[in-house]
């Protein structure tokens, strides 16, 4: 039996899964009709790549729920994965600004499911909507501000600090506010995210727990303390 892609089993979005989607809420009723009925989203695999690098951006996307990884190519010397993509979390649209090809891969870490709203559809809010812009440019802005701290992070050696700082950018409010407190996150997932084996990761979990920074729940990590986390380890 063929495997169909994930372009080839995209449906039509839920009432729920609408509801996740946050830059809706800034349309007019009009535009936010226009948008839902372009919407699709599909379930992605574990290991199912979502954008491919030198292929060409149709869509705008977003993570209704799961968890998805940004790298660079698979055959570069170094792998590199640029950040993570929890629920909320959308991303591409300086791609399709530019109506460029990918240059980094998108993952699926854990099964998800991945909404896509057509580039068209995107290009034609942007030129008539005021909140559609004013979330995107925020979106650019932030992201901005979160690759210059991913390139500092990429430069500390202390374990405890690169997931603490990991983490803290996983909650962003702003770029992922489907995450709320709790973060559902396996050790081994947050290991492929920070490029630390899962044992250590396991180890600088403890800590931050023991600083009352996060709580590693079953199945998740909550932050307790999302201003401490970004911090440390100065209190």
């Amino acid at each position: 039996m063929q495997h169909l892609t994930l372009r080839q089993r995209a449906r039509a979005a839920t009432a729920a899964e609408l509801d996740a989607i946050p830059w809706l809420s800034v349309l007019s009723p009009a535009q936010r009709e226009q948008a839902v009925a372009g919407l699709q989203v599909a379930e992605a695999e574990v290991g199912e790549r979502v954008c491919r690098i030198g292929k060409p951006a149709n869509f705008w996307f977003g993570v209704v729920d799961g968890l998805l990884k940004m790298s660079n190519d698979d055959a570069a010397a170094q792998a590199i994965t640029f950040t993570g993509v929890p629920p909320g979390g959308w991303f591409g649209e300086g791609t399709l600004l530019k109506r460029e090809v990918y240059r980094y891969n998108i993952q699926a870490l854990r099964k998800s499911v991945v909404a896509g709203l057509p580039i068209e559809t995107f290009h034609d809010l942007l030129e008539h909507s005021i909140g559609f812009n004013r979330f995107v440019l925020n979106q650019l802005n932030e992201r901005l501000g979160q690759f210059i701290a991913a390139r500092e992070i990429d430069r500390i050696s202390d374990p405890d600090m690169r997931v603490a700082r990991n983490l803290a950018a996983l909650f962003h409010p702003l770029l992922y506010p489907g995450v709320g407190s709790l973060l559902r996150i396996t050790q081994q997932e947050l290991a492929k995210l920070v490029g630390l084996s899962r044992q250590r990761v396991n180890e600088a979990l403890g800590h931050l727990q023991e600083r009352a920074l996060i709580s590693v729940e079953y199945g998740g990590v909550r932050v307790l303390d999302l201003q401490r986390l970004r911090r440390f380890p100065q209190d």
